[in-house]
Order: C-alpha cells, then sequence, then structure tokens
C-alpha cells in the first residue's frame, strides 16, 4: 500500500522534484495512526517479553510501562533494571526506524538514593523533580502537591484570557458560571480524580476558586459575605465535595472495568517498599476510605453497587446534592 510513495516540497513558492519516501507513515491518512500504534506495541512487547525489569504489579505480574500514542513512561523498580529497559527500548526502536529524542527523555527518581546515571545512546538522562505526563504532573516526592500547583496555575489563567467576560454587565451571571463551570473549573480538576489530597492543598484550590466567583459576581470591599452564602449564589459546591463526586463516579467507571484491567488492579496495589518513620502519608486510598466511612459504605457495597450505574449514580448524586441558584 505505501510501496512507490512519492512527494514533492513547497518551497520559497516552488515545488522540488519529487522524491521516494522509504520511511514513516502518510501525513493525514486514516490508517497512519493505527499502523504507529501497530509498531509501537510491538516494540514495547518485544521489550519487555521475557525479563522482570519492571514494578511488582500483581503477585504474578509486572508493570513495565505507561503509553499514550508515542508518550511513553518506562516503570523499574531499580537503576540495573532501568539501564536494561532503556537500552533495550532505544535499540528494538531502531531497527523499525523509530528515533528516540534523548533531550526530550527526562528520568525520574522517587524514594531513592541511587545517584547513577541513566544514559541513553552513550549520553546520560537529564534528573528531573517533576515532568508532566498527559497533562498531570508526577513528582519525585509521590503526591500531588505539584499537579495541583499546575492546575491552579493554568486555570489562573484561563480565568484571565477571559476578564473581558466577567466585566461586562450585559452578560448575565448564570452565562458567565457556565463558561467558568466549562472553561475554568474544567483546567483546574483536570485529573482530580486520582489526587491524594491534604488540606492545604485542598485550602488552596478552595481559595482561588472563591476569588473568582467573587469576581464573577462583583462582590467586592467591604461588602462581605459567608463563603456558603457565596457557594449557593454561584450554584457550586464546596470544592471538596465537587472532587469526591468527580472521584466517585470516576471510581464507578473503574470498578466495572475487567478484573485485569491495569486500572482497576491499581486500586488495590500495595506498593513495594518500607514506610518511612512518622505520620503515614495522605493517600488516594485513605482518601476513599474515609469518604466511605462517611457515607456508611464498605469496599465491598461499592464494588457490588457500581456493577450497576442506575444505582451507582444514585449513589454518588446522593453524596454531596448540588444546592443553589443556577442550577
Amino acid at each position: 500500500m505505501y510501496d512507490g510513495t512519492s512527494c514533492k516540497v513547497l518551497h520559497e513558492g516552488r515545488l522540488t522534484d519529487s522524491f521516494e519516501i522509504k520511511t514513516g507513515v502518510r501525513q493525514g491518512c486514516l490508517l497512519s495512526p493505527f499502523l504507529f500504534i501497530l509498531a509501537v506495541n510491538w516494540l514495547m512487547k518485544e521489550s519487555t517479553s521475557g525479563s522482570r525489569n519492571g514494578t511488582q504489579w500483581t503477585l504474578w505480574t509486572q508493570l513495565d510501562d505507561l503509553d499514550f500514542a508515542d508518550d511513553i513512561a518506562l516503570v523499574s523498580h531499580n537503576h540495573s533494571q532501568m539501564q536494561d529497559k532503556t537500552s533495550t527500548v532505544n535499540q528494538l526502536s531502531g531497527s523499525i526506524g523509530l528515533r528516540i529524542h534523548p533531550g526530550k527523555s527526562k528520568m525520574l527518581k522517587i524514594k531513592t538514593e541511587d545517584t547513577q546515571a541513566i544514559t541513553f545512546g552513550g549520553k546520560p538522562l537529564e534528573v528531573v523533580e517533576n515532568f508532566t505526563y498527559l497533562g498531570s504532573v508526577i513528582d519525585h516526592s509521590g503526591g500531588t502537591a505539584a499537579d495541583v500547583r499546575s492546575r491552579v496555575a493554568k486555570a489562573r489563567a484561563a480565568f484571565k484570557t477571559l476578564d473581558k467576560i466577567w466585566r461586562d454587565r450585559t452578560i448575565s451571571t448564570k452565562t458567565k458560571i457556565r463558561l467558568f463551570n466549562s472553561n475554568v473549573t474544567s483546567a483546574l480538576l483536570y485529573g482530580c480524580e486520582t489526587w491524594s489530597l491534604n488540606q492545604s492543598s485542598l485550602k488552596k484550590i478552595q481559595t482561588f476558586v472563591n476569588g473568582c466567583l467573587r469576581r464573577i459576581l462583583r462582590i467586592f470591599f467591604p461588602e462581605r459575605i459567608r463563603n456558603e452564602e457565596l457557594w449557593n449564589r454561584a450554584g457550586q459546591r464546596p470544592i471538596g465535595e465537587e472532587i469526591t463526586h468527580r472521584r466517585w463516579r470516576w471510581l464507578g467507571h473503574t470498578l466495572r472495568k475487567p478484573r485485569n484491567s491495569i486500572t482497576r488492579q491499581s486500586l488495590q496495589w500495595n506498593p513495594q517498599g518500607k514506610r518511612s518513620r512518622g505520620r503515614p502519608r495522605t493517600t488516594w486510598r485513605r482518601n476513599l476510605e474515609e469518604e466511605m466511612k462517611a457515607s456508611g459504605h464498605s469496599w465491598r457495597d461499592i464494588t457490588r453497587m457500581a456493577q450497576d450505574r442506575r444505582e451507582w449514580g444514585t449513589v454518588v448524586r446522593g453524596l454531596y446534592p448540588l444546592q443553589g441558584e443556577w442550577l
């Protein structure tokens, strides 16, 4: 199908001579993304088959990589495993015409004192404290504070771009609230379903939202109203309740997946290693268990109820009913 493909390049208003294309896929071809995914799938299977260089995921399986199109994150338990895996991926990718850019490849170490560098094509990879993967910030500390800061910054930028709308008195408050929900809240809470939030991060998000709502509703000093009244006027939940609502809605989708789904398995994944001294850190699972306790449900209950979409929808809606003027 691709044999004998040729093209010309438009440069400074003139077409070059025709030349043959021997690598890659056709730009704009509907089949091209599928063919590329097949190639990447083969690459990752060949790179990880027969090895034990991943992170223990279940009793019998390991997690070697996370892939979305050409965004690939390799996962290993120690330095030697990661070096072997990186070298294998680099070697096999070249055999099918794919090149991995060393400058765009980063290395993130989580809870390790190992200072050895991972080399890629003879060059050491840059070590970073965090990186963005599919829109979410992955931090070396393993928490979500960095992602929360990033989301607040993006939401603040989105709010600022609509400043003329917030100041326009001819646009109804109801329309402004709808724009706020679709443009600002969506940017702010992207990926919030998997956040493990402490009170500090939650307060930071709520403070930002309250400031935006006061601006939209034109509530300025010296006028003062309680936050509960502010949320009621704007038809908003407290941000903690909104995040919980979204987390449980996502939880239902995940629990309906097959038992061998990586996403579903992650709900009960037990990480390797020893916990450091001191108070246990806030985790997603602990957040969920607190919410389950408050709602009077057990893990067995929610697993059963989630299988029925209608029943689960009733459970989620009953957590924190939305009240206010702009329903």
